[in-house]
């Protein structure tokens, strides 16, 4: 059990081990942007301090799931001045298990179906415009596999998933992860990849969805939830511990319910989200991307944001604060913070010149609990 951390109840009577954590509730509570900053900074610094001092988790795998253009404008808020319109992102899921109550618990935290995500409305219109739509998408993406797939590789059964998260629902299709009473896009649902998973959903967002405004249009997929059974919802309005050694922890600003997966593993504690794109986004006076370390000098930033979304810009440059404060530092380069972007732009010919100065690519760690091995104690 974690020594320190405050827990305080369930977030549902069917997850008894994920328990509120209350650690940034005052911090929270400060009215004031910039004063809530530093507030936020400062009770971060503690609960990563809790979170080192107690049980690393039983295992992290990495898994990449795809490619995707972006443009080059958003991933770094206006800085990089190449006349590239777009870099290349690689999209990845986490498999997180941890103990919790005597069991070993599987959590996904980006589970994307990359094919459904086809239909969010900025990449559908970017592949409608290319001459040869189906070529062009064909060269403006790889994938790596489902995740069932991989996690059929890994000896993890889909039915062994206890929980599903995800950084934001940008892009996101839920119904062929959840089971919907409404096919998804290609109309190839059979039901649900993840039967017994529940979904942790920012119940800000959740509600967002149903009312989108013009700016967040592009990137969600309207009825991307629609029909998806509640009983498969768990919605949150809070920070939580996952068990031993892993927390889910709101970061708004990004979108409203954007939240960060922090996890202690054998490199130390990181952090996964897609508040920032690179490394470099945490560090920019360190980076050697062009136009970064000049934009971090001139506007006095520590940050650089992930820029899609900009109604709440002030929000998402404080949690990225908060991000920075949790995590360890990199142990290839103490410069920078372990914070491992959820969509890491990757050097491309599409972008000469636009290089991270540190990539992660993977977190994995520790000793996975396969489905043969469940069977085998049980």
């Amino acid at each position: 059990m974690l020594r320190r951390m405050k827990l305080g109840e369930p977030v549902d009577p069917r997850l008894p081990w994920i328990r509120r954590v209350p650690t940034l509730d005052e911090a929270r509570a400060v009215t004031s942007a910039g004063p809530r900053g530093q507030a936020l900074r400062r009770a971060a610094e503690l609960l990563g301090e809790d979170l080192r001092e107690g049980s690393r988790v039983q295992a992290v795998r990495t898994l990449p799931l795809s490619t995707l253009v972006y443009p080059t404008t958003f991933a770094f808020d206006r800085a990089v001045p190449m006349p590239w319109p777009y870099v290349v992102l690689t999209h990845r899921c986490l498999l997180v298990q941890v103990r919790a109550e005597g069991a070993i618990r599987s959590i996904l935290f980006n589970p994307t179906d990359y094919v459904a995500s086809e239909a969010t409305p900025f990449f559908a219109r970017l592949v409608e415009r290319m001459p040869d739509p189906e070529l062009g998408r064909r060269l403006l993406t790889k994938q790596w596999g489902q995740v069932d797939a991989q996690l059929a590789q890994l000896g993890i059964a889909p039915e062994d998933i206890d929980v599903i998260a995800f950084d934001h629902f940008h892009t996101q299709d839920l119904r062929p992860l959840l089971g919907s009473a409404v096919p998804s896009v290609d109309g190839a649902f059979v039901g649900a990849r993840f039967p017994n998973a529940l979904l942790l959903a920012p119940r800000a967002e959740w509600d967002d969805w149903d009312h989108l405004h013009p700016l967040q249009r592009s990137w969600f997929i309207a009825d991307g939830k629609q029909g998806v059974p509640q009983d498969r919802v768990v919605l949150t309005d809070g920070d939580y511990a996952l068990g031993e050694g892993c927390l889910l922890v709101r970061t708004p600003g990004h979108t409203t319910g954007n939240q960060t997966l922090f996890v202690h593993g054998e490199r130390g504690v990181f952090g996964c989200s897609e508040n920032g794109t690179a490394a470099d986004s945490w560090t920019p006076r360190e980076s050697a991307i062009p136009g970064l370390r000049t934009k971090a000098r001139d506007y006095g930033l520590e940050v650089v944001l992930n820029s899609n979304t900009p109604e709440l810009a002030a929000e998402q440059y404080n949690s990225m604060l908060l991000e920075k404060a949790l995590v360890d530092r990199s142990e290839t380069d103490r410069a920078y913070v372990q914070m491992f972007p959820s969509s890491e732009v990757t050097p491309s010919l599409l972008a000469p010149g636009v290089r991270p100065s540190m990539r992660y690519e993977e977190r994995d760690s520790g000793t996975l609990v396969t489905t043969r091995d469940r069977a085998a104690a049980s």
